[in-house]
């Protein structure tokens, strides 16, 4: 009888890597890691030492700057038993020779066990996962996403909430280049929580996690003032039921007039992400008692990711509501969960056997090589980092769904979306716009077509404009014939 196929490795890069019923069961394992220090002046958790993981190693490979995420990672791993190796400084590692992030990851899993990575490039950590057969963390990359920090978060909400689902979670400071925000809205929709953006000027959510949130999460928005404010940052974000929420994060059915009205239960601040702007002097709002004096937030907790660099007064660390230290407190026992049901440390379910990752639609997958068509226009993509350039291809999901009839691409590594592009057959050497039209005639069927950032390098590229709309049916077919 032939054996089993092991399960494949898995990633954690986003937080919809992550299932719901995955999510329950890392809170629930982190609990039983929760350890109350008998100080009352300094009652945060932390994680119970243990020995599941005597011969495992953890690698952190850091390439910007950290303290709490790597230094909860392996105090993570050395309260399991296990130990640690790291390479903090990209300075002092192979990197500063030239050595690109796909060969660092292939020659460090045979180092440990698993791995975590932080990235100054969008997506870089995507790549990353391609190349190791070793699970990957996301540790946070870029602007793009920070999932275990969004554990943090949502683990912290749970246990002053007693539920996630239809809490009301203001969000202050820089909501564009903050990685951590965008991976903690799209929790929050996905739990039913009510997003109340609050962003310091020229720094709301970016448009393409803005739109994912309406029209793949079916978030709602809602005017704060009764006027028409659809889509100014002046709205809620209201997320209707939904059947893939799971009994943890249970509550009250929604009234779009109560939550527009209702009290917060929680404000999220965030520092102003200084290295991803080049204009230093922004104005940026501050979480101070006086904001917290305002009757509706005289029940919020107050959290930050930190560190924090002004955004947030000192003064309200003695207030019952400051939770910011404790919800750091937690990344020892959160990441103890991780790193157990990634490993496979303790009886029941690892990661590999559950069904993986949030049930999102399953969008069709057009690839080629990095120098052929269309390329991703966010230049902090790690598609745009020469030392990668052997090793990234030009990957985009087409996404199309019912509010937006025309596809548009979703790039594979960092999930910024291009709405404006043009279509080419390989084999007929024609081109248009009509992506929709070609893509339903030909039935999806990608390996006949390159996609162009528009008619001017399609046509440089030995492509001509076709001349009538039924060209494109007649040779798609043709081609699916052939």
């Amino acid at each position: 009888m032939a054996s089993k196929a092991p399960p494949a490795t898995r990633h954690v890069i986003s937080i919809n890597d992550l299932s719901d019923a995955e999510i329950e069961k890392i809170f629930e394992m982190a609990q039983g890691f929760l350890d109350e220090l008998p100080d009352p002046n300094f009652s945060y958790r932390i994680g119970k030492s243990t020995n599941i993981a005597p011969n495992h190693i953890l690698a952190t490979l850091f390439y910007e700057p950290s303290t709490r995420t790597r230094l909860s990672f392996e105090s993570a791993m050395l309260r399991l038993g296990g130990n640690t190796i790291t390479s903090a400084d990209p300075a002092t590692s192979s990197a500063a020779k030239g050595e690109s992030l796909a060969d660092s990851v292939r020659v460090i899993a045979n180092y440990a066990d698993v791995m975590v990575i932080r990235h100054p490039r969008d997506g870089a950590v995507r790549l990353a996962a391609e190349f190791s057969p070793i699970p990957v963390i996301n540790g946070g990359d870029g602007s793009h996403e920070h999932p275990t920090q969004t554990l943090c978060d949502l683990f912290t909400l749970k246990k002053k909430n007693k539920h996630l689902k239809n809490l009301k979670v203001a969000i202050s400071g820089d909501l564009k280049g903050s990685r951590t925000i965008h991976s903690f809205v799209y929790a929050l929709a996905r739990f039913g929580a009510h997003i109340d953006p609050m962003p310091a000027p020229g720094m709301e959510l970016p448009a393409h996690v803005d739109r994912r949130l309406r029209e793949e999460y079916r978030c709602e928005i809602v005017s704060k003032h009764g006027d028409d404010a659809a889509g100014s940052i002046d709205a809620l974000y209201v997320t209707p039921d939904q059947p893939h929420q799971q009994s943890l994060f249970s509550g009250p059915e929604v009234d779009y007039g109560v939550v527009v009205q209702k009290k917060v239960d929680a404000v999220y601040v965030t520092r102003f992400q200084k290295e991803r702007w080049t204009e230093k002097d922004q104005a940026y709002p501050k979480i101070d008692a006086k904001f917290l004096k305002e009757p509706k937030y005289s029940q919020a907790s107050v959290l930050h990711p930190l560190p924090r660099v002004g955004e947030l007064d000192a003064a309200i660390d003695s207030d019952s509501r400051a939770v910011y230290f404790q919800q750091a407190a937690y990344g020892v026992p959160i990441r103890m969960a991780l790193i157990s049901l990634l490993l496979g440390l303790q009886k029941g379910k690892p990661l590999a056997t559950f069904e993986s990752g949030f049930e999102q639609p399953k969008y069709p997958l057009y690839e080629q090589p990095i120098l052929t068509g269309i390329r991703c226009a966010n230049k902090n993509c790690i598609v745009h980092e020469p030392m990668e350039a052997q090793y990234v291809r030009n990957k985009f999901n087409i996404v199309k769904t019912e509010f937006s009839p025309q596809p548009r691409l979703r790039c594979f590594y960092c999930e910024n979306d291009i709405d404006d592009f043009v279509i080419a057959h390989k084999k007929n050497h024609w081109f248009t716009e009509d992506a929709d039209g070609v893509l339903r005639a030909a039935n999806q069927n990608l390996k006949d077509f390159v996609f162009f950032a528009d008619a001017g390098q399609a046509t440089e590229a030995g492509f001509h404009h076709r001349r009538n709309s039924a060209e494109p049916k007649a040779q798609a077919e043709g081609a699916k014939s052939s």
